[in-house]
């Protein structure tokens, strides 16, 4: 237990512990305070809760538990690999890590039967390796660590904008200007916790993009985000009326493609390697069922 002294009020509680157990990464801390791992005076708080002079902070470490998830040889599309990370082509339809009871057939299923004991472990049990997340339906270019100076050294580059991630998306409507940027904060839809929406209480969320083709009804476009929020893109352009094809969530869905799933796919990461320091710039094709929806736009 730890009680916060005076000139250490206000800070953030993660913070806050994070200069008291330094093997803890502030990954984890957050993690930990979102699970009740954490307690300030006998309660759960907030990962942005600002400690008070006088507050009892409690710790329950958590356990190290024998992983339950299983080796599966699903294909991997794999656009670099070193002893350090190895970066993953994903497939649409394929979800990064297992949840809510559903422990197999996801990438970490896959990443565990090639990569055998060498994923690192701050993401805990079923997030082995896993630094950054895309939703299952999004394809495309996802960086995993091999051990853990390599994630943590990933992590804080995404923390500090340092990487930089860029999407090709197709759009429903004719976007008439060549490029713009959306400047509105996300958090958890209040109307549907499985959600996220704009709210002016949310996180930051900064979205730029720029026009690659203008169809008569769609616009392909090429998207560059400064933060990493929860279907940030797809809220974001639904949001200034230009919603993401085949997205069923922020969207009807609907579209004569026959697409299931959202036309987004992350093309291309920049980032520095986390041991050599090289400055790495890594492409994704886009999918063969995207390029043939272009193909057809176009004529």
């Amino acid at each position: 237990m730890y009680t916060v002294a005076e000139n250490d009020k206000g800070i953030r509680i993660d913070k806050y512990i994070s200069t008291k157990e330094k093997q803890l990464s502030r990954m984890t801390i957050q993690r930990m305070i979102e699970n009740g791992n954490i307690l300030v005076n006998g309660n759960i708080v907030k990962v942005s809760y600002k400690v008070n002079i006088g507050d009892e902070i409690d710790i329950e470490k958590e356990e190290v538990k024998e992983s339950v998830i299983e080796a599966e040889n699903i294909p991997l599309n794999i656009i670099y690999e070193d002893n350090d990370i190895i970066v993953i082509n994903k497939q649409k339809g394929l979800v990064v890590h297992p949840g809510n009871g559903n422990y197999n057939g996801t990438l970490v299923n896959a990443l565990m039967a090639h990569c055998k004991d060498s994923l690192s472990g701050i993401g805990g049990e079923i997030r082995p390796g896993i630094v950054h997340r895309i939703d299952k339906d999004t394809s495309g270019l996802l960086i995993v660590a091999k051990n853990d100076n390599a994630h943590i050294n990933v992590s804080n580059q995404i923390k500090e904008h340092k990487v930089k991630k860029i999407y090709r998306a197709l759009v429903r409507g004719h976007i008439k200007e060549q490029s713009g940027t959306i400047n509105m904060p996300i958090s958890r839809s209040m109307n549907d916790r499985t959600k996220m929406a704009v709210n002016k209480n949310g996180k930051d969320a900064i979205t730029h993009f720029r026009v690659l083709e203008k169809y008569e009804n769609y616009t392909y476009i090429e998207v560059n985000i400064e933060t990493g929020r929860t279907h940030q893109i797809r809220v974001h352009m639904a949001q200034i009326g230009y919603p993401i094809v085949g997205d069923i969530v922020y969207s009807n869905g609907k579209n004569p493609f026959g697409v299931v799933g959202q036309m987004l796919h992350s093309y291309q990461l920049e980032f520095v390697h986390p041991v050599t320091g090289k400055e790495m710039e890594l492409i994704a094709p886009l999918p063969d069922y995207f390029e043939k929806v272009l193909e057809l736009l176009r004529n």
